[in-house]
């Protein structure tokens, strides 16, 4: 009977974790832990990217909020949220230097669909 309410509970908390809009969600990730940025300044694309893991339920996520430039000269940038691999983080930092967008498109891009919270491309 316990492990049964235990069960229902954590439903519930997952479904409550999907249910949140993506704003609400990289709000979440944002406050929930600390993360690790990537600035590049030099790419005309990507202003930087963030990588946070973060735990819930005893189980460990890792997300990548990579902030788009709005075009190629702009100090703003529009963020978007990513789940990722835990070797994503380590990987994209061996790349980014030479290309920004390349290592995006190498490590981040395959998880676009993930959570729905990335832009189609």
């Amino acid at each position: 009977m316990k492990n049964t309410i235990l069960t229902a509970f954590l439903l519930l908390l997952t479904y409550g974790i999907q249910a949140q809009s993506c704003d609400e969600l990289m709000e979440f990730v944002k406050s929930e832990s600390y993360g690790s940025t990537y600035n590049s300044p030099s790419s005309t694309a990507i202003s930087k990217v963030t990588f946070y893991t973060t735990t819930i339920d005893y189980q460990t996520y890792y997300f990548a909020i990579v902030c788009f430039k709005k075009n190629e000269y702009s100090y703003n940038c529009s963020e978007y949220l990513y789940q990722v691999a835990s070797n994503t983080k380590l990987n994209y930092s061996y790349d980014y230097l030479n290309s920004a967008g390349k290592a995006f498109w190498k490590h981040i891009q395959p998880y676009n669909e993930n959570l729905g919270c990335a832009p189609d491309f």
